[in-house]
């Protein structure tokens, strides 16, 4: 049920992540494709980006990069690693095309003599693309806050990748993902749905977010980006069995406040080590009486890609129904205009 406060349609982008995926893989058209480097030629996949286009590049390692014989990593800031060289293949990803972290890594891998990529809606990264005669894929036009587009901005990337044969069948596992994404929205849109009854679960807490691996990792992400944007919340998430060598040890001592303060929420997969599920049921006793509940989230459907979106599409439902319990408007996020603001004024 759509939300009473929503002045920028975010529930209607949520629900539309079907078919936004769909249309992100049909209408991705690689301009200037002929300069796309032979997957022969490549030694390694770099994918730059922030916030809601960053995300991109953790799908991307999840769904793409077990599949791939050259080592993928994703670079959320403004410097490249000094490892890229003319044998790089560097995807530089903006919904708005003026970030300004992703601009500066892409322009120091284009002096570094990279073969740049660029996915990007109207922007600075755009003009810097047809300047460089880099491939590039227009974003999807498809919400009025970058992270609304996730599907136009993580397919694309999906779809380079499988065009170099670096990651074939890419269009199979997208199908698979619409296909679940179809059945998990029309069980959470329904009044008083499972994302509705859980963020009633989490009230007034913080999640606390768990999952595991490449694909649980992206997760994690999402979720807390999608409690800290929609809710206006804060969120915490960790990820195993990483978890399991730091964090658990913080759990106890504070139990009195915790346990009134933080829900944790499991994201669980079909790609889970053996050990790991059992760190699941292990860290769930461990922390059983520190937490003011706990909540599972179990994937489902074919694959990888299938099956992170599947967990995307259940947090941000979550998410948004967290802002409409507070009567929160889930759109605006004015402190981040105010800091983009304040970063472009030149320091003295």
């Amino acid at each position: 049920m759509p939300l009473a406060l929503d002045s920028q349609g975010i529930w209607d982008v949520a629900a539309g992540l079907p078919e936004q995926v769909a249309e992100a893989a049909s209408s991705c058209d690689i301009q200037n494709a002929a300069a796309l480097p032979d997957h022969d030629g490549i030694e390694n996949v770099v994918i730059l980006g922030m916030g809601g286009s960053g995300i991109a590049g953790d799908i991307l390692l999840a769904s793409a990069a077990p599949f791939m014989a050259v080592p993928a990593v994703v670079v959320k800031s403004y410097t490249l690693p000094a490892f890229v060289t003319e044998n790089s293949l560097v995807i530089a990803v903006s919904y708005s095309g003026d970030t300004e972290e992703t601009i500066e890594a892409a322009s120091e891998a284009q002096m570094a003599g990279a073969n740049v990529c660029v996915v990007s809606g109207p922007g600075q990264l755009r003009t810097l693309a047809d300047e460089w005669d880099a491939p590039s894929v227009d974003v999807l036009e498809c919400s009025p806050q970058p992270r609304g587009g996730i599907g136009a901005v993580s397919i694309p990337p999906l779809l380079i990748l499988e065009s170099v044969g670096l990651f074939p069948g890419a269009r199979q596992w997208i199908d698979a993902a619409v296909a679940q994404l179809r059945r998990r929205r029309d069980q959470l849109i329904v009044d008083n749905g499972p994302a509705e009854q859980l963020a009633k679960r989490i009230g007034g807490t913080f999640p606390l977010i768990h999952s595991s691996a490449s694909l649980g990792s992206a997760a994690v992400t999402r979720w807390k980006g999608q409690v800290n944007e929609n809710a206006k919340a804060p969120a915490l998430g960790a990820v195993n069995p990483e978890l399991c060598h730091n964090e658990i040890v913080g759990w106890g001592q504070h139990g009195d406040i915790t346990r009134q303060l933080i829900t944790l929420i499991q994201l669980r997969h079909d790609h889970e080590h053996p050990q790991v599920a059992r760190r699941f049921e292990l860290v769930t006793e461990i922390v059983r009486e520190v937490m003011a509940g706990i909540e599972v989230v179990e994937a489902e459907g074919e694959g990888e890609l299938a099956q992170l979106f599947d967990l995307i599409i259940y947090g941000d439902f979550v998410s948004l129904h967290m802002a409409g319990l507070q009567g929160i408007d889930p759109g605006p996020v004015p402190i981040l205009e105010e800091l983009k603001q304040q970063l472009a004024v030149a320091t003295p």
